[in-house]
């Protein structure tokens, strides 16, 4: 370790990144797994685009905001995979103060406005479920388009915060981060200020955002299973609650990594450091892989044209 990285200096003008420490030795076999999921991620989430795209029949709000689920997934993976990959391959451990601002801001900023989008999706299945007459008349394409604006400027605006927080801080003892990207709590536990203000604010969007999230989307559901069990028939409440199953997978994809990791990252210090930091490294993968291939299997719409692209190219 190089005196320039832990003697006295003020905001680095670069920070290194150390990948997954203590697993240096296979950050070759690691990047294998992480760059099959990012293609997995890019391939799946780009087709979904396109098959909504090119299918008139999908041009309905449920199908939109899988849209908008899909170009999240596809900004989150690529504002870390690449540098990571780059890490593991050619270790290009360098990177730019600036840039490390950015993506953290990209990271924060994304993985919540999945969240969001999640929650838009529940509001969507209730009301398909529970006042379906209402549906068309209710989520129109200017009021999708209104609720997509609004999940962006709300997760953009509450991302800002980060990195001028951690702008603020001096950073007088090392610029090494140990982990594979600029999350916002690895970088500022460099600083050697009281960084208490970043750390409350952390929480507080943890559980306000995500919070609010979680109790929207169990209020919808809570709603909808009263309304699947008023159904007269086992078949018939059965089908209806399959047009929510991937929604839920969806949900149980995003969440439950990120209580984990999120709680993991403060509480876990007995937990050791490379573990910790794969659990993070690979949420941020989990559920751009799965939310493609969730709603390929489990849409029928999507499933449908997916084998009529792949027969025609058989033909």
């Amino acid at each position: 370790m190089s005196d320039s990285n832990t003697t006295d200096f003020t905001n680095p003008s670069t920070f290194i990144l150390l990948g997954i420490p203590g697993l240096e030795a296979t950050h070759l076999w690691i990047s294998i797994p992480f760059c099959a999921m990012y293609a997995i991620a890019v391939l799946g989430n780009f087709t979904i685009l396109f098959i909504v795209k090119r299918e008139p029949s999908l041009h309905e709000p449920m199908f939109y905001f899988l849209c908008m689920l899909a170009v999240t997934d596809l900004v989150m993976s690529t504002s870390t995979l690449p540098k990571m990959l780059s890490i593991f391959w050619f270790n290009s451990r360098e990177i730019s103060f600036s840039a490390c601002l950015t993506q953290m801001y990209f990271i924060h900023c994304f993985s919540e406005m999945e969240s969001g989008i999640l929650v838009a999706m529940a509001f969507d299945r209730y009301m398909a479920i529970c006042n379906p007459l209402r549906y068309s008349m209710t989520l129109t394409s200017s009021v999708v388009a209104k609720i997509g604006l609004a999940v962006v400027l709300r997760n953009g605006i509450l991302a800002l915060p980060y990195p001028f927080l951690a702008r603020q801080w001096p950073y007088c003892r090392t610029n090494i981060i140990p982990h594979s990207y600029c999350v916002h709590i690895a970088v500022v536990k460099l600083a050697c200020g009281d960084i208490r203000i970043s750390s409350y604010y952390g929480f507080f969007d943890l559980f306000s955002v995500i919070g609010m999230d979680v109790f929207f989307i169990a209020v919808s559901y809570t709603l909808i299973l009263r309304a699947i069990f008023r159904l007269p028939t086992k078949n018939a409440r059965l089908k209806t609650f399959g047009t929510c199953s991937s929604h839920l997978c969806a949900i149980l994809a995003l969440y439950i990594p990120d209580f984990f990791s999120s709680f993991t990252q403060r509480f876990g210090q007995n937990v050791p450091l490379h573990l910790r930091v794969l659990i993070a490294t690979v949420y941020l993968l989990v559920p751009p892989v799965l939310h493609p291939i969730i709603y390929g299997l489990r849409t029928k719409q999507i499933r449908g044209r997916l084998l009529q692209l792949f027969s025609r190219k058989g033909t």
